[in-house]
């Protein structure tokens, strides 16, 4: 009763607000509900494989197993080091673009 009494006193558009921001309200907790309850990664087993070695290697062997190792390390290194220079760069163009528009 007191609820519609002050509905009646209002005007439309007040009312008209009222609604459209409580629907407003709505959507969006109910796409934040189901967004968050479709996201289904599924387990991915992260297997680390370790070498074991001979007790007995020479200096010789591990000197050249470091060898070896060191160009895979390297060509890993520079890998990374390109696609963080590419995301580099990502982020520079959208800065630029913020800055071309005032931000």
């Amino acid at each position: 009763m007191d609820l519609r009494r002050y509905l009646a006193s209002r005007p439309v558009y007040e009312i008209g607000g009222l609604f459209g921001a409580i629907a407003l309200t709505m959507l969006i907790v109910t796409v934040m509900a189901n967004d968050s309850s479709s996201i289904t990664v599924p387990y991915k087993r992260n297997i680390i494989y370790v070498e074991q070695w001979r007790a007995d290697r020479t200096d010789a062997e591990i000197h050249a197993q470091q060898q070896i190792d060191k160009v895979v390390r390297d060509r890993e290194l520079a890998e990374l080091d390109r696609l963080k220079k590419k995301k580099q760069a990502e982020f520079k163009r959208l800065d630029d673009k913020l800055k071309a528009y005032g931000f």
